[in-house]
């Protein structure tokens, strides 16, 4: 089938339960790894493309893989979803270019420009078919080009505030903030989810779908191996899968996720260049990366439990 966009996705998320997958690619072997897992678990799939991702590889070369991608995977509905755009002119550059979902994050600005901004992406998005996810509240860390605050407990998503936001923008999905961060180090001590902000959100916003951003659970298998074969990521510490999973169950449709494929990534090439250091063929050594990929994807999708919801969401 081809591209699609996540209304269905969502609708049957929060229908019964569950989120999708929203994986950032950077080239062939994240998406393959990727792709191999959404594959085998029969699950939906939202392939996320940041600016970082479209300066590093281009968007030729990041499209042409995706519609590899999903011609070979024609029972399997998949999403290329836009990251984080900051402007209009972005947003509009991605739906021009064949996104079936776009991000527009003016979350930094006075909520009143953030209401105009957005309002303004939706009307050219939804007159060429692609849904629009925005954004409220500020989350902590920094990640690519995004950059966060540092006291996340300060700036929360306000509930009313949501509610007022989504009704004067007609936004597809809101990405809230909830107490996470981007990065690989989220937390100085025990995460915390302000899980009665997603539930006031539901109460005033029914059926509506939100967001987890700085999702990635930095798990400890690949922050061992890292740290094994030379890396220095001692204190690194991620959203508990559990976190995501009660969040899954409740209003939250899709979760990010890209610093687990990171970390994957990295902890497969730094143990085969340890374990081999004469290996100089990139072949034996991103295969194994991907492999991981593909396994550590496997498993996220049974804590979203969206694993075997390719045929409901297509």
């Amino acid at each position: 089938m081809a591209l699609v966009t996540t209304k269905k996705m969502f609708e049957m998320a929060y229908k019964n339960g569950y989120a999708i997958g929203a994986f950032n690619v950077n080239n062939m072997e994240i998406t393959q790894g990727i792709v191999a897992a959404i594959a085998e678990e029969k699950a939906p799939l939202i392939l996320q493309i940041s600016r970082g991702a479209r300066e590093y590889a281009k968007m030729s070369y990041l499209k042409a893989i995706i519609d590899v991608a999903v011609a070979e995977n024609p029972d399997i509905p998949i999403c290329m979803h836009l990251d984080h755009g900051d402007t209009f002119e972005l947003c509009k550059q991605c739906v021009d270019d064949g996104f079936t979902s776009v991000m527009i994050d003016a979350s930094h600005l006075p909520f009143e420009e953030n209401v105009k901004i957005t309002k303004k992406v939706v009307q050219y998005a939804h007159a060429h078919g692609v849904v629009v996810e925005a954004e409220l509240g500020r989350l902590g860390g920094i990640e690519e080009n995004v950059v966060g605050v540092d006291d996340v407990s300060a700036h929360l998503t306000d509930p009313a505030q949501a509610e007022e936001f989504v009704k004067r923008t007609g936004c597809d999905s809101l990405a809230v903030a909830i107490g996470t961060s981007h990065g690989a180090y989220k937390f100085k001590s025990e995460p915390k989810i302000a899980f009665h902000v997603i539930e006031e959100i539901q109460k005033r916003l029914p059926g509506f779908p939100l967001v987890m951003h700085g999702a990635s659970s930095v798990l400890k298998e690949f922050k061992d191996l890292i740290n094994k074969y030379g890396g220095k990521m001692p204190d690194a510490m991620g959203v508990p899968e559990e976190a995501i999973s009660r969040a899954a169950k409740m209003a939250v449709c899709k979760v990010n996720i890209d610093t687990d494929l990171r970390m994957a990534m990295t902890a497969k090439i730094r143990q085969v260049f340890a374990e081999k250091p004469s290996e100089f063929d990139p072949r034996k050594y991103l295969g194994p990366a991907r492999d991981a990929i593909k396994e550590m994807v496997r498993h996220k999708l049974h804590v979203l439990g969206c694993a075997g919801k390719a045929a409901e969401c297509r």
